[in-house]
């Protein structure tokens, strides 16, 4: 899976949890907290990404992006490397 298909499965997931984004244009510079995602939801979202994947590692190991696109590309290199 590439760094764009997981975009699009964040944005997945945060539509799912933040159903009020269902109509936000996203685009890979977007910051879920800029978004109105808390820290709760923005740990929701990765967990749930996560499982989708079938990637079973800590959430700290993905602290640090500043946007979904950084995020996606962070769990691409984890994805890759495993």
């Amino acid at each position: 899976m590439d760094s764009e298909s997981i975009f699009k499965l964040i944005v997945e997931q945060t539509c799912e949890l933040l159903p009020e984004l269902a109509d936000h244009a996203f685009q890979r510079s977007d910051s879920l907290e800029d978004l109105g995602a808390n820290s709760l939801d923005r740990s929701e979202i990765l967990m749930m990404t996560l499982e989708a994947l079938d990637l079973n590692l800590p959430a700290v190991e993905f602290h640090g992006p500043e946007n979904i696109g950084e995020l996606a590309d962070v769990i691409h290199g984890k994805l890759i490397a495993v």
